[in-house]
């Protein structure tokens, strides 16, 4: 079991840059995986990138590779280093973890246990 707890959201304007964190607190069994995803209101949550915790390894939606950049610290934290931020980059971002012994964290929302409530980040002018 853990608690996760996002920060760093906030609105910029587009093409500037943004950094999200999370850091896994209460940790009974610590974290394997972890990951960001995004929820536009009305639509469905979707994957940005996950890591393993341990291997790194990380993996990128087609849509922010090149842009977006997932890193960890201390086995409990995840970075999300946003670059050339566009309007449609526009949702709440969510840190998710699972805690099993998988050595690859697939992109797929319902491999996560762990949900933290999320951090708006808005990108306009």
């Amino acid at each position: 079991q853990m608690t996760l707890v996002e920060s760093g959201g906030g609105s910029v304007p587009p093409g500037n840059p943004l950094r999200l964190s999370c850091v896994a607190r209460e940790v009974v069994v610590r974290p394997n995986c972890m990951a960001w995803f995004r929820q536009v209101p009305g639509k469905e949550r979707e994957v940005v990138a996950t890591i393993h915790m341990d291997i790194g390894g990380p993996e990128y939606a087609a849509s922010v590779k090149g842009r977006f950049r997932i890193s960890r610290e201390r086995k409990t934290t995840i970075y999300l280093q946003m670059n050339d931020l566009r309007p449609e980059d526009t949702a709440i971002y969510f840190c998710a973890a699972e805690d099993s012994h998988y050595s690859h964290c697939p992109l797929k929302e319902s491999f996560f246990d762990y949900w933290g409530q999320g951090t708006q980040v808005t990108v306009q002018s």
